[in-house]
């Protein structure tokens, strides 16, 4: 199972603030208009290379805020509680519980075997679980001081060494950088 690691982060390492906003993101306010065409990072090629999608619980709280579910693949949200309030029309949102392989192994067996881990914690815990394959890391270039970090202060038992794919840098100072996780 190959599981991959899609997301922006601030120069100083955050990928939200405090409260979970991602104003900071450019275009991350719907009601801001644009005259120029939209570069999308690699991203709609990535998700058509997924098949699933691992989230933890503030990530999906905070998706279903921006209004209508982005998401076409099966989304397997990590959460103890139930999922209320789902997405009208729907179908493919499915509570999950237990350890990261836990979670591998139940989703696997259902036939799925490209995961896209998505949320701080969730990343953390799979990190640390020896389960992710590769990160694609777009920085911003913003400061934004204080947030939630992408790798927090997460002991992850020992150093993580990566292979360093490919950087591309865009016109508008983000930098994306493809790392494979070489497993020790």
């Amino acid at each position: 199972m190959k599981c991959s690691v899609y997301i922006a982060v601030s120069v100083d390492g955050y990928i939200a603030r405090k409260d979970g906003s991602l104003d900071w993101l450019p275009g991350a306010d719907p009601d801001e208009q644009s005259d120029t065409p939209t570069e999308d990072y690699g991203y709609h090629s990535f998700i058509q290379s997924i098949d699933a999608l691992v989230m933890g619980r503030n990530t999906f709280d905070m998706i279903q805020s921006f209004g209508s579910w982005p998401y076409p693949m099966d989304v397997f949200v990590l959460t103890n509680r139930p999922l209320d309030n789902l997405p009208d029309g729907v179908t493919n949102i499915y509570a999950v519980q237990g350890s990261p392989s836990d979670v591998v192994e139940q989703i696997q067996q259902k036939g799925h075997q490209h995961l896209y881990i998505d949320g701080g914690d969730t990343i953390q815990q799979f990190l640390k679980a020896n389960l992710i394959s590769e990160l694609i890391l777009t920085k911003v270039p913003i400061l934004i001081g204080q947030g939630i970090s992408l790798f927090g202060d997460t002991n992850l038992g020992k150093d993580i060494p990566l292979k360093h794919l490919s950087s591309q840098s865009y016109e508008n100072g983000f930098v994306q950088s493809h790392y494979q996780i070489i497993n020790t």
